[in-house]
């Protein structure tokens, strides 16, 4: 693969990781660069790895993956988003965890956004690259937009409080069901 079909493919398989951290850039109060760096290290490492452990598996793992990875993001992402959507709308402000402690639901939303590349990586397999390059540019390109998503996220949620929170909820539940859509229609 050449340098521009590494870094496009790195950066498409961050598209998704971007959303999640914008969502939760928003939700944040004042997220610090302490967690805005932490949000994107969890993100480009589960998207750095994903790819390597689906071009390990191959094709003997390729149908398997490929039959459930829709079903697996959809859960993880509609699970994240709902209890969003339940915080904002019904927890009281001390029944609100605080967003920096919720190091699970991040990891879970990592893993949601990520299945697509360990399907990528079943298919990088074939192609015969050198897939700790391009698990590296992806795990780069992930911190990088996850981290611009936090902050960007942040101004948003400032700015709107709540009701940004909504629409995170929503926005990854959308995210979540669109990948189950593309991959039973």
């Amino acid at each position: 693969m050449t340098p521009t079909a590494i870094t496009v493919l790195a950066f498409t398989m961050s598209v998704d990781a971007f959303a999640v951290s914008l969502a939760r850039g928003a939700a944040c109060k004042e997220p610090r660069l302490r967690e805005v760096l932490r949000t994107g290290f969890i993100f480009g490492t589960v998207e750095a790895l994903t790819p390597v452990i689906g071009w390990g598996a191959g094709m003997a793992a390729s149908s398997y993956v490929q039959a459930w990875d829709h079903w697996i993001a959809f859960t993880l992402l509609a699970g994240v988003g709902l209890r969003m959507l339940w915080l904002a709308l019904f927890a009281h402000e001390e029944e609100r965890p605080a967003v920096a402690q919720s190091f699970l639901l991040i990891v879970a939303a990592a893993i949601g956004t990520s299945i697509d590349a360990m399907a990528v990586g079943v298919s990088l397999a074939i192609l015969d690259v050198d897939i700790t390059i391009i698990a590296i540019a992806i795990g780069l390109a992930t911190f990088l937009m996850s981290s611009a998503g936090m902050m960007l996220g942040r101004m948003i949620g400032e700015r709107f409080g709540r009701m940004t929170e909504v629409v995170a909820g929503l926005a990854l539940c959308v995210i979540g069901a669109t990948i189950l859509i593309e991959h039973i229609g």
